[in-house]
């Protein structure tokens, strides 16, 4: 039974890794759409979400029910909580990669935002999917070095989404109110996107840690202690 249990647990993670992979394809062809106006490629993201949801929802099962029957302790209950908060966010992602592409097909063939715009959100595209990328890659290996990239980067979409903010909110911006509206609602996207991801990188290290207020502070020079004897004895 024991055997089992840690099986269960390995398949919870190794979801959450497809998932986050999911995900990151997901960011990668809507940035990709809004970019180059490819509103048939903005139509795959729309039509791929609904099964990222169903993963996420089929992943929340095995986790409750796993949390139900087994009781876990210790290390296996933060592996459980940790995913079904994870999962959660990773759900989000996908819904505003989503988000992104239902821009880019509600505006086509024009484009949704001014040309002028554009170098600000391909650059903040390609961070989104890098972080995506990056998480997809701490999820697998639990490396806690890759939790502080993401919290860097996203440090570096927030100051681009503040600039987008000044650019429309500036008495130098020609584009039109919807232009202004597009703009901004894409942006708070990226800007999202990229929060969520830290979300998820707090729970890893939560999960590493096993300190929910460490996960909370800058992740330099978090390290994960050694796990202490579970007690088998129940």
């Amino acid at each position: 039974m024991r055997e089992v249990f840690h099986d269960t647990l390995e398949d919870i993670q190794n979801r959450l890794v497809e998932i986050s992979e999911l995900v990151a394809e997901a960011i990668e062809k809507a940035t990709r759409a809004f970019a180059t106006r490819d509103v048939a490629l903005a139509e795959e993201v729309i039509a791929n979400d609904d099964y990222i949801d169903h993963l996420v929802l089929t992943t929340d099962e095995i986790a409750i029910e796993t949390l139900a029957m087994q009781q876990p302790v210790a290390h296996d209950l933060r592996v459980i909580v940790s995913a079904l908060r994870a999962s959660a966010s990773l759900e989000r992602m996908g819904d505003l990669a989503d988000h992104i592409a239902q821009l880019v097909r509600s505006r086509y063939p024009e484009r949704a935002i001014p040309q002028g715009l554009m170098p600000v959100f391909e650059r903040m595209g390609r961070l989104d999917v890098q972080v995506a990328r990056t998480l997809t890659t701490l999820l697998r290996t639990q490396d806690l070095q890759y939790a502080t990239q993401i919290r860097d980067t996203d440090d570096e979409i927030d100051e681009l989404h503040a600039s987008v903010y000044e650019r429309v909110l500036g008495d130098s911006f020609g584009g039109e109110i919807p232009h202004a509206i597009d703009a901004t609602l894409a942006s708070r996207y990226h800007e999202r996107f990229a929060d969520h991801a830290v979300s998820v990188a707090k729970k890893v290290v939560y999960l590493a840690t096993g300190d929910w207020s460490g996960a909370d502070d800058d992740f330099d020079e978090i390290e994960a202690p050694a796990e202490a004897p579970e007690n088998t004895e129940a």
